[in-house]
């Protein structure tokens, strides 16, 4: 198998990734205006807002270079994923995780790139005690991770060596 049929898979799934963001934010950014907020449950409010940090607004204050920064540890990371999944040893779940982190990446890569900041929307809290807003590719991101760090965590077969006889 060419390292392009392995590598699909995964960029299918980026693929679905990147629209299904991109389409959420093209969609919401219309429908609710910046800075405005619709409480959808008492633990659940759709927010419009533009982030130009990284996760929990790390870096957000910075003055600006912290958008170059992310910019290329996006495309790093998305280079060296794809890489990982174009390889031989990858397997179906690895890439499966690879092509949501990938995607993801790149979604919010192309926030980035248009509008200097990451567009976010889903705002979950409890209280006073709220999660910072994030959006789909965050989501992406988190659930690819998660799978990552389940597959590498759970026994794999070992090899059996070659009988003597």
């Amino acid at each position: 198998m060419s390292a392009f049929a392995r590598l699909r898979p995964t960029l299918a799934v980026a693929l679905a990734v990147i629209a299904l963001d991109q389409g959420s934010k093209i969609a919401l950014s219309r429908w609710l205006p910046e800075g405005e907020r619709l409480v959808l449950a008492p633990f659940l409010q759709l927010v419009s807002v533009y982030n130009t940090g990284a996760a929990f607004s790390f870096l957000a204050q910075a003055g600006g270079w912290q958008r170059g920064l992310f910019l290329a540890l996006a495309f790093g990371v998305s280079a060296w994923l794809s890489w990982l999944a174009a390889s031989p040893g990858a397997e179906r779940m690895e890439r499966f995780a690879y092509g949501l982190i990938v995607g993801g990446a790149l979604g919010n890569a192309i926030d980035r790139l248009a509008h200097g900041a990451v567009y976010d929307f889903l705002l979950f809290h409890a209280g006073r005690w709220a999660w910072p807003a994030f959006n789909l590719a965050d989501s992406a991101i988190t659930v690819g991770v998660a799978l990552l760090l389940w597959h590498y965590r759970r026994p794999h077969d070992t090899p059996r060596p070659a009988s003597q006889e």
